[in-house]
């Protein structure tokens, strides 16, 4: 198993970071690796890659504005990923852990450096909603 850690401070409060992260249906509008997602139930969710790539996931714990974890598979990986938040000042310091298993042998020299990849484009991605929601 491989473990990918990333915290980060963003910008405003707390309720507005953890609204738009966990809006999944909204996510094509602001990530810029996701085309689709679809919400089969209240407690899952996939996601279709602009690369054609599918994930499922399972929601297993939620704390409002606190904490937010899931299971995630696809046909290269399997694992999970807990996002803490917690209001700072004005902003928001996030903290997300993936804990991942690649599923194919060759791919596992390469996935911290893939999650770490992916990590860094989320929160230049939510960075970047966030800042364009406080200029409408």
């Amino acid at each position: 198993m491989t473990t990918s850690h990333l915290k980060t401070v963003l910008p405003g409060p707390v309720q507005t970071v953890w609204a738009i992260v966990r809006d999944v249906q909204r996510y094509p509008g602001w990530r810029s690796d996701v085309e689709r997602v679809e919400t089969p139930d209240a407690r899952t969710f996939r996601e279709y890659t602009k690369g054609g790539c599918v994930t499922n996931f399972t929601i297993i714990g939620e704390e409002p504005c606190r904490r937010w974890e899931f299971t995630m598979d696809n046909d290269n990986m399997t694992g999970r990923w807990v996002g803490a938040f917690r209001q700072r000042g004005a902003a928001t310091v996030v903290d997300f852990t993936e804990y991942v298993t690649a599923k194919k042998f060759w791919m596992r020299p390469f996935v911290k450096w893939y999650l770490k990849r992916q990590q860094a484009q989320f929160a230049a991605d939510l960075r970047a909603a966030l800042q364009a929601q406080r200029l409408l």
